[in-house]
């Protein structure tokens, strides 16, 4: 599934290309989408694939194309604070993604049917909070997963803001999905090889919108083989968050206005001298048209008579631009984690200042 926009060189440039295609039309999405390298959750092997608008797998390691993901971000209209549900919740890329715009208030539950794939996306939860500077600029609602199989959820777990299946649900099902989602929550789901949004707007009203056409590995339905017994998923609880952590949340977030104030008030409204990048070019291509006649096929190549003199100018036009960008400015400095340049240098105990950065190596 997948292959609806071009590859791009890295992460940004996928991210660009998603936008040029109108799957990514909202900032927020955009943001979370930036925040976190798809790449991060190839395994080391397959990372050359990782900007590609492919569907990837390996043994139970799933990841969707990009093009569906953001279908799904834009579907689900993300709010801070919100609860969400991920039904096959696999590497966790999208439920971190989440995670991004939930922010601290947020809840954000995943279920897994399996273990391996529960560990693998533990490990990649593990690795951003570690290392990525994204984790500091933003307030991360933190995703818990689960073990099971998403039909046997325990009937007395609490309803959702939102709620993503990322396998296709047979009819029959439809029902028991609709049931995990609160009055005005919103559920996205391959139903039938749609891609299907359906709005709770009433206790027994629904609104249901088909987005695009998909294909998705069906649910993998439960097996009483063994037992015969059903073997209940229980969801983990909604946790108040102790004084200690809302202390951390309210002393960041002020360190990120006190930041963006010195900013603001150091460039003014906003970049004095914004840095200039070579713009990517589209070139015109040629037209290949294929003649049917007599049952026999000739193949010819259409030119613009333009054609020459475009590409004539566009190559000269690329020249003048390389020459006029020094190579300083092609590549910028990466960027800064103020906050946490910001946290260090405070007048603190240095366990405090640890704390404060959620004991983070960068």
């Amino acid at each position: 599934m997948g292959g609806a926009v071009s590859a791009g060189e890295d992460n940004d440039e996928l991210i660009d290309n998603l936008k040029e295609a109108q799957y990514i039309r909202t900032e927020l999405v955009e943001q979370a989408f930036r925040a976190i390298d798809r790449a991060d959750y190839y395994l080391e092997e397959f990372k050359d694939n990782a900007y590609k608008d492919l569907a990837w797998k390996h043994g139970n390691i799933h990841l969707s194309a990009p093009c569906i993901y953001s279908e799904v971000m834009e579907a689900l209209e993300l709010q801070p604070g919100l609860s969400f549900l991920n039904l096959g919740s696999g590497t966790g890329y999208l439920s971190s993604m989440v995670g991004l715009i939930l922010g601290p208030f947020g809840v954000n539950h995943g279920v897994e049917l399996h273990s391996d794939v529960i560990e693998y996306a533990k490990q990649k939860l593990d690795f951003f909070i570690k290392t990525s500077d994204s984790f500091d600029k933003f307030e991360f609602c933190e995703p818990s997963f689960v073990t099971g199989n998403c039909l046997e959820i325990s009937p007395d777990c609490t309803q959702y803001d939102r709620v993503y299946c990322g396998a296709g649900v047979q009819k029959e099902h439809e029902d028991y999905m609709k049931n995990l989602l609160k009055v005005g929550g919103i559920l996205v789901m391959p139903l039938e090889e749609k891609l299907t949004k359906i709005t709770r707007t009433g206790p027994s009203a629904w609104e249901t919108k088909k987005i695009l056409a998909v294909s998705f590995a069906p649910l993998i339905q439960p097996n009483h083989a063994d037992s015969g017994k059903s073997r209940l998923v229980h969801l983990p609880p909604v946790a108040v968050r102790s004084l200690q952590d809302l202390a951390r949340i309210a002393i960041r977030g002020t360190i990120k206005k006190i930041i963006h104030q010195e900013t603001m008030s150091k460039n003014g409204n906003g970049l004095k001298n914004p840095p200039r990048f070579k713009r990517r070019r589209v070139r015109r291509r040629r037209m290949e048209t294929i003649v049917f006649l007599d049952k026999e096929v000739f193949a010819s190549r259409i030119s613009n008579p333009s054609d020459d003199n475009n590409n004539s100018e566009d190559i000269e036009d690329e020249r003048r631009e390389e020459e006029e960008i020094k190579p300083s400015e092609l590549k910028p400095d990466p960027p800064v984690n103020f906050l946490r340049e910001k946290v260090l240098s405070l007048p603190l105990p240095d366990p405090l200042k640890y704390y404060l950065l959620y004991y983070r190596e960068k």
